[in-house]
């Protein structure tokens, strides 16, 4: 059993460490964007969907109506989720800068809220470029200038632009800044390799005519998540080559870590979710491979804490090699937002990633897990 075990594990190490290297090709390839301030723009619809958010959303239509981005070419929707808070009266305070306020008011017959929300808002919209963001994130005032410029003058239909965490307060948050640049790394290197694998609805950008082309959320509405990533999937069937990554310092999004871990597994299980709904082939493969190479290092490790030392050195040659292949990948991604100090973090991260990917990669694709006060699935 130890022989085969660790026959397993080096197999998995070698395709691991080549998944990893390809990846990190993927980001090399993606250019870095540089606008045109001359550049004729559409006009844009920015959309978010919001639910008890009265601490974060002034914050974030601060950040959308300072934008240096021609006014009238600006569309601002607000969706209240059934608030239970000031969130709607917040937003209100804003109708004199061109935000609209879209109120629900579906009860609890809904299992995807976000998705009812964003399909409602474009449906309310006039601007050809749809661009998502949440409640609770923050940009610079040439953000979507990057984006839209980006998206028109490259041809794209649409764009996954760069997320981070910033603002932390602890060094738990620290450790999943780093990892949810693992995270976004990989969504942009899929994307710079030609196989669109994942993306984030924080900051996201699609024609409008490709929304209703798509068929809108019809046939991923019925699981809460995924509106970002099921959406990509679905574009990725016909137009892999028109979905592009802003590689822009300007164009990323900063929102925040989760405060503990209960809401952090709690997160992570709601994205995990929407791989029980994955048609193409190739991003299965990819997930299956990394799932199966952590769970093979995670008994290895454990057998070896109980005193199987028969394959110590292979043990300790896969995290070796483990920790050396994301400081490969990581590397040019944290230079990329001014954060390679996070790195320090790494030897710690790449212990208990393992753990954590085996845990979630079972418990997020079953039974339900709760999203802003409710319980979904």
């Amino acid at each position: 059993m130890i022989v085969n075990l660790s026959l397993f594990l080096l197999v998995m190490t070698i395709i691991y460490v080549v998944l990893v290297l390809y990846m990190r090709n993927g980001w090399m390839r993606l250019p870095y964007f540089q606008p045109n301030p001359s550049y004729p723009l559409a006009k844009v619809t920015v959309i978010i969907a919001a639910r008890n958010e009265e601490a974060n959303i002034g914050r974030t239509l601060d950040c959308i109506v300072g934008q240096e981005f021609p006014r009238e070419l600006l569309e601002v929707i607000v969706v209240d989720d059934h608030s239970t808070d000031e969130t709607g009266n917040v937003v209100k305070g804003y109708a004199d800068r061109g935000v609209h306020l879209i109120t629900l008011n579906e009860g609890n017959k809904l299992n995807s809220y976000k998705k009812f929300a964003i399909n409602k808002a474009i449906h309310a919209s006039t601007g050809e470029i749809i661009v998502t963001t949440d409640a609770d994130c923050r940009m610079g005032p040439r953000w979507l200038m990057n984006v839209v410029q980006y998206m028109q003058s490259q041809q794209k239909v649409m764009v996954s632009s760069p997320v981070c965490y910033d603002e932390e307060k602890s060094y738990f948050e620290r450790l999943q800044t780093l990892e949810f640049l693992y995270l976004i790394g990989l969504g942009a290197a899929g994307i710079g390799n030609g196989n669109p694998t994942t993306c984030n609805g924080a900051n996201l950008a699609y024609r409008k005519d490709l929304f209703f082309e798509m068929g809108g959320f019809n046939g991923i509405d019925q699981l809460a998540s995924g509106d970002d990533e099921l959406l990509l999937h679905k574009v990725a069937e016909k137009y892999a080559d028109k979905i592009g990554f802003c590689k822009s310092k300007d164009a990323v999004v900063y929102t925040d870590a989760k405060e503990n871990l209960k809401a952090f597994l709690n997160q992570r299980k709601r994205w995990a979710s929407k791989s029980t709904k994955y048609k193409d082939k190739k991003v299965v493969v990819l997930g299956v491979c990394i799932w199966l190479f952590n769970l093979s290092l995670l008994v290895s490790v454990v057998l070896l804490l109980l005193g199987f030392t028969e394959a110590r050195t292979l043990v300790i040659e896969s995290l070796l090699m483990k920790m050396l292949v994301e400081l490969a990948f990581l590397y040019p991604i944290v230079s990329f937002v001014d954060r390679k100090s996070l790195l320090w973090n790494l030897p710690l991260l790449t212990v208990i990633h393992s753990l954590y990917l085996v845990y979630i990669g079972i418990v997020g694709n079953i039974g339900k897990y709760d999203w802003k006060g409710r319980t979904v699935k």
